[in-house]
């Protein structure tokens, strides 16, 4: 008889063959344009993680690699949270669930494109559901938190990641706290956001010891 975390585990793993399987956007595309590459889903996983990252999708870097995060972006983000590679790349301790798994593709201004729209209403609420032990959602970009906090993110980034206190303090399953792209385009937001680093990453930081340590 298999445990209730074999058990959890085997159904999630069911879940990301399918979802790593997926060709959606390039063969039955819900939206145009059609995507114009091989499709390489890029997600991070284990059923008994404690911390989850909701991000926004693979850029160029991480499509080649078929990791998250392996890109200078990665490199910041690993340092807002705290910890090394060897810990972030865990799926034990770290899931990392993008709004977008594939990369979408450059949008001709030196960035890439939004997460494909059929990604979300795809995997998202299946992938989450075999995630039971989530105790917090980092959620990075207006994308993620349009989705995870629905009508209470504000109009725009600065202002729901502004409101991280009430957001993190607001009685749920697992708790919320948004965070900016760590991507170094973002670097004049963090200039003018001084408080950004002086008071979130703080809390920042000892939750995520907290539940990864």
């Amino acid at each position: 008889m298999i445990s209730r975390e074999q058990a959890a585990q085997e159904n999630l793993n069911a879940v990301l063959a399918e979802l790593r399987a997926c060709r959606l956007c390039r063969d039955a595309p819900l939206y145009p344009p059609r995507l114009p590459h091989e499709p390489r889903p890029v997600i991070q996983a284990a059923a008994g993680a404690r911390l989850l990252i909701a991000s926004q999708a693979p850029g160029t870097r991480v499509h080649a690699s078929g990791k998250p995060f392996t890109d200078r972006s990665g490199d910041r983000l690993r340092d807002w949270l705290g910890l090394d590679k060897e810990r972030f790349y865990d799926a034990a301790r770290v899931a990392i669930v993008p709004m977008g798994f594939c990369f979408p593709g450059p949008d001709g201004k030196g960035g890439d494109l939004p997460p494909r729209r059929e990604c979300a209403p795809t995997w998202q609420d299946r992938v989450l559901a075999r995630l039971p032990d989530i105790e917090l959602i980092l959620v990075i970009g207006r994308y993620a938190q349009a989705w995870h906090l629905g009508p209470k993110a504000a109009a725009d980034l600065t202002a729901t990641v502004a409101g991280w206190r009430a957001i993190l303090a607001e009685a749920r399953q697992a708790r919320i706290l948004p965070l900016p792209h760590p991507s170094w385009r973002n670097n004049g937001w963090l200039r003018k956001n001084s408080w950004f680093e002086a008071e979130l990453l703080p809390v920042l930081r000892a939750e995520v010891a907290r539940l990864v340590d």
